[in-house]
């Protein structure tokens, strides 16, 4: 036993794999993880703040420690208000494993590991902790936690079968058969990981030990079939066992007898071929037993080269696989979770692995769609196997690039078409675990189930995203979104209001949401009156916003134009009164003298509108001449004064145009063009988009969000 577990003495930080390749749902059951910044008394009471809680891992009879260390409460706070800093959990749990306080390094283990499930080191210093405090059951507890956090750890699965190991009682039946089904539990999981070789090795050792040599020689062939690192050492091993003992002491009966027959077959073809047949070696009468030979040396010897050349096809079949693998494998330099982050080499070096494994897993879905009906079934064979490794690829990269999204997104790009259980899955972990304070995954997680009929799950999703991450534009928006879209136009409508109501104290937020619950009651709810309402207490605090004053001329001139001439005349005029800029009044201007132009009804208007709108482009280019002479060199005025530059010759001033009020259109304001549109219409249009000049997609509301 003492070599099984002397196995664990090497820390290999690439503990990854998989060997039966089970779906996606069954290799992660994740704890969910809700990471509100909790208060220091909550957590206490609660541990971790998710499904796991403190006290169900407190050992029954066990007497309660007493007082928390003295800077327990500090360090706690510390992590607890920040989870996202990694450095204070790392304080946090050093302190409490220098103090040995039990309690408080159950608690800050617990606590950590729902946020920081990947760091399998923890998992062993924490199943360490319990065993060493004489709970053995706590601590097989704690193994299975991290088992299902992180099935692809190699160590935690080592870790995990030296604990039963040193635990239970070996001289009952039941606990052989319990640490061989852990063993295949653990090379089901983590068997196909590329350094998955102490597993491996781990397992056969143990069935030596209990003397099962044939279950010694199952393991070496089926890892045989598996490209790992030390997959020429696992054959020498297999070549060394079946050459040490007695065929029918390593194989299974059935492949004994297909040995033997073979072996059989093989003595019969060469005595055809040999003329010289001795006596002994003619045919018996009928009934006569033939004389068994299977214990001669030569017998031997002959079914063990039988054996090995099996072997060796399997081996060149393995061996082609592991160097299509090895320049992506060798490119790799940080296989474990960390947060700090990863390199672009690293990153370019995942996607590539990637890119390269899908695409074999899709060549062999088309192999086995071409391949005759006598071939199919082992062309079906290799293309779930080549699905298999892509899954366990991903799931290893998502170890090591767990805090990346692009990773997660990959992943559900590749896994929608096949099934959306899995999906659905993968954006759990995602969201609930690795990446709680990241909106953008969350979003497409939403809209994942909102596309699927699930808007209930939709809904809980926002939600549950806008408490974790308050105060984000495209979370309410998209909440907004999908309220309408499922007909509930009075929560759309309640969710906008709470908004607007909300963020008075930013006018920017305020005017920007103030013109989404106006767009809403006037196109949605048809209530134009509430819209126009909307904009004015809008206008009232935010005076110096353009938007506004366009939204709002825009809902004017929606209505009856005859009707509503003086409104429209009356908003061009308190905007244009109000503290905006010239270049925002000019196009106010221009909208009204286009308005008067094209609805007006007396021509004494459109010429008193003309005259007013020439008025303000005057002192709009007198202002900007003054500035530009303001931001004149000196030095040059200087020497142009001392006569040191080149003189230039004078210029006539250019001709004027003669005053033509309305035998002419007017000339365009802003440079815009003149073809065919009085006033420049299509300026306005491209300068404020229209009445819809919001419609930017969900992920770019980066300037509404409030300051950090």
């Amino acid at each position: 036993m003492w070599s099984i577990m002397a196995a664990e003495g090497k820390e290999d930080p690439s503990n990854n794999g998989e060997l039966t390749n089970p779906p996606v749902t069954e290799l992660y059951e994740p704890e969910v993880a809700y990471l509100p910044k909790p208060d220091v008394e909550e957590s206490v009471k609660s541990g971790a703040d998710a499904c796991i809680s403190t006290a169900s891992y407190t050992a029954e009879g066990e007497e309660e420690e007493g007082e928390m260390p003295t800077d327990f409460e500090r360090l706690w706070t510390l992590a607890s208000n920040n989870p996202q800093d990694f450095n204070s959990w790392t304080d946090l749990l050093q302190y409490c494993e220098q103090e040995g306080h039990m309690r408080a390094s159950r608690q800050a283990l617990n606590a950590f590991l729902v946020r920081y499930p990947l760091c399998y080191g923890y998992w062993k210093k924490f199943v360490d902790l319990e065993r060493r405090a004489g709970h053995n059951d706590k601590a097989e507890e704690v193994c299975e936690r991290g088992l299902k956090a992180i099935p692809l750890s190699v160590d935690l699965w080592i870790h995990y079968i030296n604990l039963l190991l040193g635990t239970l009682n070996m001289n009952l039946p039941d606990s052989t058969w319990r640490i061989r089904s852990v063993f295949e539990e653990a090379v089901a999981a983590a068997g196909w990981d590329f350094n998955s070789d102490r597993l491996w090795d781990l397992f056969a050792e143990w069935e030596k030990e209990q003397g099962n040599l044939k279950s010694m020689t199952s393991v070496y062939d089926r890892v045989l079939r598996v490209p790992t690192q030390l997959y020429n050492t696992h054959y020498e091993k297999l070549k060394t066992h079946l050459t040490s003992h007695l065929p029918q002491d390593i194989l299974s009966p059935k492949e004994y007898s297909k040995v033997r027959t073979e072996y059989k077959q093989s003595q019969i073809q060469a005595k055809k071929e040999r003329p010289d047949i001795t006596a002994d070696e003619e045919e018996r009468p009928p009934g006569e037993e033939e004389p068994t030979d299977n214990d001669s040396e030569e017998a031997v010897q002959k079914m063990q080269e039988l054996l090995l050349v099996s072997r060796e096809e399997m081996y060149q079949q393995n061996e082609a696989e592991v160097r299509k693998r090895w320049n992506y494998e060798e490119s790799i330099k940080r296989p474990y979770f960390h947060v700090k982050p990863l390199d672009r080499a690293q990153l370019k070096a995942w996607q590539s692995y990637l890119d390269w494994e899908i695409a074999e897993a899709e060549t062999a879905a088309m192999t086995a769609e071409g391949t005759a009906v006598e071939s199919h079934e082992d062309s079906k064979q290799e293309c779930v196997a080549g699905h298999g490794r892509v899954l366990i690829l991903f799931e290893r990269c998502l170890i090591a690039c767990a805090l990346y999204e692009e990773f997660w997104d990959k992943y559900v790009h590749y896994l929608e078409p096949r099934g959306l259980e899995e999906v659905r899955n993968v954006y759990r972990r995602a969201c609930e675990i690795h990446l709680p304070y990241k909106h953008s995954i969350h979003l497409q997680w939403a809209s994942f189930e909102e596309k699927h009929g699930n808007i209930s799950e939709a809904q809980r999703i926002l939600e549950s995203l806008e408490i974790t991450v308050p105060g984000l534009a495209a979370v309410r928006l998209r909440r907004v979104g999908l309220e309408r879209r499922a007909a509930r136009l009075d929560v759309a409508e309640s969710l906008l209001k709470e908004t607007v109501d909300q963020s008075k104290d930013n006018p920017t937020l305020h005017a920007f949401y103030s013109i989404k619950l106006a767009r809403f009651l006037h196109k949605l709810c048809k209530n134009p009156a509430r819209a126009r309402a909307v904009l004015q207490e809008a206008i009232e605090l935010s005076p110096d916003n353009g938007r506004l004053y366009q939204n709002l001329l825009e809902l004017e001139m929606s209505g009856d134009l005859r009707a509503n001439g003086g409104v429209i005349q009356q908003c061009v005029a308190k905007a244009l009164a109000a503290p905006l800029s010239p270049k925002t009044k000019i196009l106010f201007s221009q909208r009204r003298l286009q308005f008067a132009e094209d609805f007006g009804t007396t021509v004494q208007s459109v010429l008193s509108m003309y005259e007013e709108h020439q008025k303000l482009l005057q002192e709009h280019d007198a202002k900007r001449e003054a500035e530009n002479s303001n931001n004149d060199d000196p030095e040059k005025m200087n020497k142009m004064d001392d006569g040191s530059s080149l003189t230039v010759p004078p210029q006539t001033a250019p001709p004027m145009m003669p005053y033509a009020p309305m035998m002419t259109p007017p000339p365009s304001m802003m440079g815009g063009d003149m073809s065919g549109s009085y006033g420049s219409y299509g300026s306005w249009y491209q300068q404020y988009g229209g009445y819809g000049s919001y419609q930017n997609p969900w992920n770019q509301y980066n300037q509404y969000y409030p300051p950090s």
